[in-house]
């Protein structure tokens, strides 16, 4: 009975983002059926240009309720979409979603960690410059507090060093410096980790944003906000020419490697350092959504004002004008957006500052529509004063919420800019509790999204179908690029050898779960493992930093395309691995290893 409980969960999570996925939404495209974030890991999407034009792309990352971190990649050279697995079998938390650095020699490095219960961080780097589908394999940066929002910047000042700032140590705004990525990809730590801040709350809540020079600007409040009434916001910037604290105007108010600085909510600290302090309530619980930086150098923030019972969130731009904090009012937001009552009631909808035009932000706001009240967006303008210009509808009459948008940093005049979550929202974890989680999508502006992704980029040729018995071999021409899908219906429990052979090459499984790619000798055991944290669904809602016994893919789809020389592994969809493989030599493909009802595809393209 319980087994069958949890294949009605997967199969209504699974329907509804594809029902999402299919239906009409006005204003938006899907970039992913199955995706989440939270919004104090950034950046979560990037845009890079090269100087040459070669690299001109998007990356958008993500986790969706099965625990795998996932990453779109669009290639506006090309016009080709592609989605990345970056890690699979992770804690089911949208609070671990990717985020993305890109290195002085412009490969792309991806960093995730676990919601507040592992000393650790973990990290990939693409291969090839700009190029996420050639990720190496996963590192490990190891701390002795727990890691959560990281948050990595490269400053012109200091280009021999990545500075990361994360929630950690004492649950507070927390910094180190590492080195770059040795010839193997590792870092090192050679500053660190600090701790910035000591607040009398528990568990301050920081947004980070770098000059790209030599400054971090930091904003954070008092505690949480469900703990803290009232809840003050602070801003202040690390100066990493000296490693110190200051406020706007340059004021020294510590030195990092001397200790915390320690903040209060009293009216003295606010008197002893004016220009410290954002925002000093009396009556409502303070949280932030973005720190950003204006064309003329002054930091603007979007924050939110929430009632003392929680039930009224207004939200707010706030802008360094003229010697003051400038705040504007945008509008009442309601209450917490989502679906179960009572839960994370400070949970507001989201805003975005445009970071390449701080005169713009994007609100998610409630309206009473054609299917109810749904959360939709709106563009405001703003002029240099802070005052609002113009209100404009993003979307309209949608059939689910629009939350939590973004602005993809140096994005200017490309088609992917604003993106979002749209769904339903049950919780931040999958657990007994709250099984479904967050099945929502992620949706953009962008009109250039297809629905169905060709992963070769090649015109596809006839294809060849045979249900896979042992000895079926569909043959074809290996001097031509090509995929082999087979649809794997049923593999029995830590099943181990050879699962698929392709013109003298096979693909193997190793330690009941893990990939390997072998060929002319030489052997690539990929990062990830055919499993699931679908288990979540069996424990406890917690961050208790256990690694449950992952879900095996008992079914699922493989796909191994070839072209160039070049073997790309595809598990449902998704890119796993990136072998150099040169030319194949034998012209067979078949399932050596299948049970049930296994089917095997060839479809041949030309080269």
């Amino acid at each position: 009975m319980k087994s069958r409980s949890l294949l009605l969960i997967l199969f209504l999570c699974t329907f509804f983002a594809h029902r999402v996925a299919a239906q009409t939404q006005h204003g938006g495209y899907e970039v992913t059926p199955e995706g989440a974030w939270c919004w104090f890991a950034d950046p979560r999407a990037i845009h890079h240009s090269s100087a040459d034009g070669r690299i001109n792309k998007s990356y958008i990352g993500y986790i969706d309720i099965h625990g795998n971190i996932k990453a779109m990649q669009y290639d506006f050279n090309s016009k080709k979409q592609q989605e990345v697995l970056i890690r699979s079998y992770f804690q089911p938390d949208d609070h671990d979603n990717p985020t993305f650095l890109v290195l002085p020699d412009e490969r792309v490095m991806i960093f995730y960690s676990r919601h507040t219960d592992e000393r650790c961080f973990y990290y990939r780097i693409s291969r090839k410059p700009g190029d996420i589908t050639t990720l190496g394999e996963e590192k490990v940066i190891k701390v002795k507090d727990a890691t959560t929002y990281p948050s990595p910047f490269i400053l012109s000042d200091d280009p021999q060093h990545i500075y990361l700032c994360w929630r950690g140590i004492k649950w507070h705004p927390t910094i180190a410096r590492l080195t770059m990525p040795d010839t193997d990809d590792n870092v090192s730590i050679d500053f660190g980790p600090l701790q910035m801040v000591q607040s009398t709350g528990a568990r301050p809540y920081c947004k980070y944003q770098s000059d790209g020079k030599n400054r971090i600007g930091l904003v954070y409040t008092t505690g949480h906000p469900d703990n803290e009434y009232p809840n003050y916001l602070y801003y202040n910037y690390v100066d990493i020419s000296t490693m110190q604290l200051k406020d706007i105007s340059g004021k020294v108010l510590s030195n990092i490697k001397d200790g915390p600085l320690h903040v209060d909510k009293s009216k003295d600290y606010v008197s002893r350092n004016p220009l410290a302090v954002v925002d000093n309530p009396e009556n409502s619980r303070d949280w932030v959504w973005q720190l950003a930086t204006s064309k003329t150098g002054d930091p603007v923030i979007a924050m939110v004002r929430i009632s003392q019972d929680k039930t009224s969130h207004d939200f707010y731009y706030a802008k360094w004008h003229n010697g003051q904090w400038q705040k504007t009012l945008i509008g009442n937001a309601g209450g917490h957006f989502h679906q179960t009552p009572r839960l994370e009631m400070c949970y507001s909808s989201g805003m975005a500052i445009d970071p390449d035009d701080t005169n713009i932000l994007y609100a998610s706001l409630p309206v009473n529509g054609r299917y109810g009240k749904i959360y939709e967006l709106f563009k405001f303008t703003f002029d240099n004063d802070g005052k609002i210009l113009k209100k404009e509808a993003v979307t309209t009459d949608s059939r689910e919420n629009n939350i939590r948008p973004y602005i993809l940093p140096h994005s200017t005049g490309t088609p992917v800019r604003l993106t979002w979550m749209y769904g339903k929202y049950y919780d931040w974890i999958v657990s007994k509790q709250r099984p479904q989680g967050y099945c929502t999508a992620i949706y953009s502006e962008f009109k250039g999204f297809p629905s169905a992704l060709n992963t070769s980029g090649a015109k596809v040729g006839k294809a060849q179908t045979k249900a896979a018995n042992e000895m079926d071999v569909v043959r074809f021409n290996p001097l031509e690029s090509f995929t082999v899908t087979a649809r794997i219906d049923s593999l029995p429990t830590a099943f181990r050898g050879t699962l698929l052979t392709v013109g003298g090459l096979s693909y193997n499984i190793t330690d009941g779960t893990r990939p390997q790619i072998s060929y002319d000798g030489k052997t690539t055991t990929g990062s990830n493992r055919l499993v699931t944290a679908d288990c979540w669904r069996d424990n406890n809602r917690g961050t208790g930093g256990k690694w449950y016994e992952p879900t095996p893919l008992t079914g699922f789809e493989l796909t191994l395309s070839y072209s160039n020389g070049t073997l790309r592994t595809y598990i449902n969809g998704m890119i796993d691995q990136t072998v150099e493989v040169g030319q194949l030599k034998a012209n067979n493909a078949y399932i050596a290893n299948p049970y049930g009802n296994n089917t095997l595809t060839v479809r041949k393209y030309k080269p």
